[in-house]
């Protein structure tokens, strides 16, 4: 599968908005993809996850264990991990730092991949491979449906992109004009009070 590919079933799902964004990072952004728009369609997500799981296999080989995280990754990471015919587990935010919870556990000798849905500047993936770190399976890399950050994102770990995109992000004081001049809306996740 292509990036063109790729792109081509974010814009079927109507899930490559433009616009004004505020990106789950801080940062802004002219366009936004809402991979819950894709989610929501199990063929989709499968056809996605399949080929990433192709791209996963063809580079980093046998993976016993995907760890996602929460809330996000929980699908692509979970469809991932049944193309690669493995375990899917998620870490989860307790106390403003990810842990896995739910008796959740990596094994000694298991091979860890973490899974996103949408890499930007790597925050989450970082601090899901830091939680992951502290448990004595070995983590081979990381993967991700669209890596929007065009491959400048550094997780300390290979990355995995079923598509590279370079969009650009600006931080809220340094907006071009034309950004500027529009609305800004908030429509991801990370923040929501519970």
């Amino acid at each position: 599968m292509t990036s063109d590919d790729v792109l081509a079933e974010f814009r079927a799902a109507g899930a490559l908005l433009e616009g004004h964004f505020i990106l789950s990072s801080g940062l802004r952004s002219s366009v936004f993809l809402q991979k819950m728009f894709i989610f929501q369609d199990p063929k989709r997500t499968e056809k996605l996850c399949r080929a990433l799981a192709e791209k996963i296999t063809a580079q980093l080989g046998k993976i016993d264990v995907v760890v996602s995280p929460a809330v996000g990754g929980i699908v692509p990471g979970y469809e991932t991990a049944r193309q690669l015919g493995c375990r899917a587990i998620f870490v989860e935010r307790e106390e403003g730092r990810f842990q896995l919870r739910r008796g959740f556990s990596i094994e000694k000798g298991e091979r860890v991949l973490v899974v996103e849905d949408i890499v930007t500047t790597g925050l989450s993936s970082r601090e899901c491979l830091e939680t992951i770190g502290a448990f004595p399976g070995t983590v081979v890399g990381a993967a991700c449906l669209i890596d929007r950050s065009g491959g400048k994102a550094e997780l300390g770990v290979p990355l995995v992109a079923l598509c590279e995109l370079d969009i650009p992000n600006y931080s809220p004081d340094a907006l071009p004009p034309e950004l500027a001049a529009i609305p800004a809306t908030k429509p991801g996740s990370r923040g929501i009070k519970v």
